[in-house]
């Protein structure tokens, strides 16, 4: 794959961009009145602000849609190339799963374990270190982490068997 080669067009991505939060503004205000998104007796109902948030979201779509889909000069100018591409995937794609790992309706291992993968992966595929020092740095920081958050400031985050393992769910 040529790593120069565009990965489509501005006006391509400025046309799958407005469509795709067209769609979220839309089943935003859908839900939200489905919920209730009226001013009832007492005041609004739980849909309202939400609903009108969603009308926002669809109107700004459109308006983006409507620019994009006009005829202009830079309609062939590249968004990305594919080499640019894979920088950002390196990066999206693991942080991702990350936010997948931590709380999930099919199993859960909380935030302190996936951040402590997470460290690890980029500092051996990006940063080139040692396990050593990986090992130091990823599990210092969840043990900073849990001693600030948890102990410190009590504030419960989100924790996994590891956790439960040692006493701390």
């Amino acid at each position: 794959m040529d790593q120069d080669k565009a990965v489509g067009t501005v006006r391509l991505w400025e046309i799958i961009v407005a469509l795709s939060f067209l769609t979220v503004g839309a089943v935003v205000s859908w839900d939200s009145h489905r919920l209730g998104s009226s001013w009832g007796s007492d005041g609004p109902q739980a849909g309202y602000f939400p609903f009108y948030i969603g009308v926002f979201i669809m109107v700004s779509s459109a308006i983006n849609l409507y620019n994009a889909l006009r005829p202009r000069a830079a309609t062939g100018v590249a968004f990305v190339h594919w080499g640019q591409l894979k920088l950002i995937l390196a990066v999206l794609l693991p942080s991702i799963l990350y936010v997948a790992l931590i709380v999930n309706p099919w199993f859960s291992l909380g935030i302190y374990v996936p951040s402590a993968i997470f460290i690890a992966v980029f500092m051996r595929i990006l940063g080139k270190y040692g396990w050593l020092r990986i090992s130091a740095v990823s599990i210092g920081v969840m043990v900073a982490f849990f001693l600030m958050f948890e102990v410190w400031f009590k504030v419960p985050l989100p924790k996994g068997p590891l956790e439960a393992a040692f006493g701390f769910a």
